[in-house]
């Protein structure tokens, strides 16, 4: 065998499109180079690898993608498949997904509309996604109402909290007899918890401010999101199985699904690798310091991911709005739906293991027979 053979044993031959193939079929007959073939690698990793029953899936949402339709569209199929365990997710992205379980209507147009036009009309605008100023006030109005509730007047995760906003709009879409089309209530229903990194930079943390200032009781402990996130990854590995992520965008959700692995590894000092899969859709560049938390063999560098896994780290170079459709469509197809794996009733077992096994290492870090190695 020669060399080229030895690194590449697949020709660039692919048949010509019919225009009767599936998306998936598609991405394995023709998407064979440049970030075409890198979105393949994501589908394959994902499907034959990141979806085995062994594998616990974390997947963030970075950048406007549930005004777009895609927690509709992908994002609930994939919870429903039990292709997504757990998420980390801008706040904005869980206030969008609220219009729609509200019956709020948002709209498709054009980029290049006339903004002072369009804000003396109280018309709102996210990019060519347009919907009425009424669409915020009344999906405030909703948060205010339910937040004064008893079930939020204590301190509590973002995962707590997001699991107590589905619970009421999963409740309301059976009282109304119709789909809640809504990601945080897809979520409650199969037990996926939701963390938001930055819990005040969004319109629902602007609302619980707003709650404080009242003297409400509700309080987000974001500190417990980075001890149940880490217990989350470390559950999954200590129980003999693997940590993949999915990584819609970049920013602080990239960053703090990462940090899972340092926060074990670094900071509390318990044995660990990394995570096993690291797959990443973004449009961002490294070399400019915008591709937040960088490629997946600087994050290795930070204990991030398991270096024995770069293989089956891969990025692609695109817009999410284009490639999630395409990955959705692939795993569905390909990929029989796994058990749901009910990660947030489990949240607190999980807490505890991370808790004890700390508390041990602190113990053995003060023997002073540990200390002399005896």
């Amino acid at each position: 065998m020669g060399y080229l053979e030895s690194i590449s044993s697949h020709r660039i031959a692919p048949p010509g499109v019919t225009g009767l193939e599936t998306a998936a079929d598609l991405i394995d007959a023709a998407f064979s180079s440049y970030n075409a073939g890198r979105l393949r690698e994501v589908c394959r990793v994902f499907v034959e690898k990141m979806l085995t029953p062994r594998c616990t899936v974390g997947v963030t949402l970075s950048g406007a993608l549930t005004p777009a339709g895609l927690g509709m569209s992908c994002l609930i199929p994939l919870i429903k498949a039990g292709f997504i365990d757990w998420i980390v997710s801008t706040g904005a992205n869980l206030y969008h997904d609220t219009h729609y379980a509200l019956d709020l209507p948002l709209h498709q147009s054009r980029p290049n509309l006339d903004d002072v036009e369009l804000r003396r009309n109280d018309v709102i605008r996210i990019y060519d996604v347009i919907f009425d100023y009424k669409t915020l006030l009344d999906t405030d109005a909703f948060y205010r109402e339910l937040i004064r509730s008893d079930a939020f007047a204590r301190s509590m995760s973002t995962a707590e909290f997001h699991h107590e906003v589905g619970r009421y709009l999963h409740a309301r879409s059976l009282e109304l007899g119709k789909p809640s089309n809504s990601l945080l209530a897809a979520a409650y229903e199969a037990e996926v918890p939701i963390y938001t990194s930055s819990p005040g930079d969004s319109s629902i943390g602007m609302n619980l401010a707003a709650l404080e200032l009242a003297g409400g009781q509700l309080r987000i402990d974001p500190l417990r999101d980075v001890n149940e996130t880490a217990a989350i990854v470390y559950q999954a590995k200590q129980a003999g199985g693997e940590s993949g992520v999915l990584i819609l965008g970049g920013g602080s959700p990239k960053n703090f699904i990462l940090q899972t692995e340092p926060q074990i590894q670094e900071v509390l000092g318990l044995s660990e690798s990394g995570h096993d899969y690291f797959l990443q859709i973004t449009d961002a560049r490294a070399d400019t310091g915008g591709l937040s938390g960088a490629t997946a063999s600087e994050a290795m560098t930070w204990g991030k991911i398991d270096p024995s896994k770069l293989p089956d780290s891969v990025a692609c170079y695109t817009d999410t709005t284009i490639a999630l459709p395409l990955l959705a469509a692939y795993a569905l197809a390909r990929r029989e739906p796994r058990p749901l794996r009910r990660l947030y009733g489990r949240l607190g077992p999980c807490y505890e293991a991370l808790r004890l096994a700390y508390e041990e290492r602190l113990k053995s870090r003060l023997d002073p027979s540990a200390r002399r190695g005896l």
